[in-house]
């Protein structure tokens, strides 16, 4: 009894040590009591198992009829708060649980669903079982865990025991035990189906579909989506709804998984094109809404929005756009280009001449030339209709 005593208060030890993902769930355990002829087979089935289940530890014990259990299973567990501890091999908490026997045998087989049981029954064959004990035992506890047994996946939710007495003559007592270990996470059965199927619909998301390698950009959502509900909740949503929960956590996953600027950059290419296309208004909402209005918008954000101002002829907004790039980086010279090119507009060619004499001898790029750039600005310009005036003024400064 002493014994018993020390190896409780070093077990209550390590729950206070270790922070609790889970716990043992004692309000729906297995408790069954099997007689068993001399070299009879049966089949024992599960309570089932609650949601989140990802262990589950049982105790098997033959008793004789003058036998009595000390305590049952579950109340040993209370002491043992993570079922690692166990699996590792933690010797006071097996003795615990396995400190009463009876001096009869059986063998067993764990079986994932009834119907690979069946020839169990019959014949007493075992090839489809999740695990095996064929060496006859009075006494018996594991752990199967979620990770390390075909006998507990994901949508588990009940298990099936063979026994087969070993007694020649007498029948047989077995005591079955079975308490299931939930993780507080796993409850909200999140599991590998469900992710996949959150998976494929958060790539229809405007973001996600434009990413070319999109899925550790989802996997980060989903990884904030199970934290804060459960599966069955967030597919109760409409799909506005869900769309609007996971627009909440989009930003974030961009930052998170380093993609923000592969986005930005396709949005920046997006709204080029509708420009190309002469949709100015839709290339200055897509800039706006989907890079500016976040909080991680670049220099060069700023200078294409600045830019599609100065083609719409919003030339104060353009102004102000590429002074916030400025204030960004001073030494982007693309939009110090189009800041030149903006006051041009506004008639301040003072301002103008003084960004053009400064810069007109450096390149705005690795390959192209402040002149070169100016010029095949001036040409662009001249081909959307924007006021020519200072045109052959600009020309001339940077010849």
């Amino acid at each position: 009894m002493k014994t018993i005593k020390i190896a409780l208060l070093f077990l209550t030890s390590i729950s206070f040590a270790q922070e609790t993902s889970g716990y043992w769930d004692n309000q729906r355990v297995t408790n069954k009591e099997i007689k068993l002829s001399a070299g009879e087979r049966t089949l024992v089935k599960s309570e089932d198992f609650p949601d989140g289940t990802t262990e589950f530890v049982y105790r098997i014990t033959l008793l004789d009829e003058n036998q009595k259990m000390v305590s049952d299973l579950s109340s040993v567990l209370k002491a043992i708060p993570d079922p690692y501890f166990i699996g590792k091999g933690t010797g006071g908490a097996i003795d615990l649980a396995s400190a009463i026997s009876g001096t009869d045998k059986c063998t067993y087989a764990i079986f994932s669903d009834n119907n690979k049981a069946t020839d169990f029954i019959k014949l007493g064959d075992t090839k489809k079982s999740c695990l095996y004990q064929n060496n006859p035992i009075s006494k018996e506890v594991k752990v199967i865990s979620v990770e390390k047994s075909t006998c507990l996946i994901d949508d588990s939710k009940t298990i099936w025991f063979g026994f087969e007495s070993k007694n020649w003559i007498l029948g047989q007592k077995i005591i079955l035990e079975i308490v299931p270990w939930v993780d507080i996470k796993a409850s909200k059965i999140w599991n590998q189906t469900n992710k996949k199927i959150a998976l494929n619909f958060i790539k229809t998301t405007e973001i996600a579909s434009r990413l070319p390698n999109p899925d550790t950009f989802c996997f980060n959502i989903i990884e904030k989506l199970q934290n804060e509900y459960k599966f069955s909740a967030f597919q109760k949503l409409s799909n506005t709804e869900k769309l609007s929960l996971i627009n909440k956590f989009e930003e974030k996953a961009l930052i998170e998984t380093n993609t923000i600027e592969v986005y930005n950059k396709i949005i920046r290419q997006e709204s080029k094109n509708l420009a190309k296309q002469g949709k100015y208004d839709d290339a200055i909402l897509l800039v706006n809404d989907k890079i500016i209005s976040k909080s991680k918008a670049s220099v060069l954000d700023y200078n294409t929005l600045g830019e599609l101002y100065i083609y719409t002829k919003q030339y104060e907004k353009a102004l102000k756009t590429l002074k916030t790039a400025e204030n960004l980086d001073s030494s982007e010279l693309l939009v110090q280009l189009n800041l030149a090119h903006t006051y041009m507009f506004l008639d301040k060619m003072s301002e103008s001449r003084e960004i053009h004499n400064k810069y007109k001898e450096q390149n705005v790029s690795t390959n192209q030339t402040w002149k070169n750039k100016t010029i095949n600005d001036l040409d662009k310009f001249q081909k959307a209709n924007l006021p020519n005036d200072n045109f052959k003024k600009i020309l001339r400064l940077v010849d």
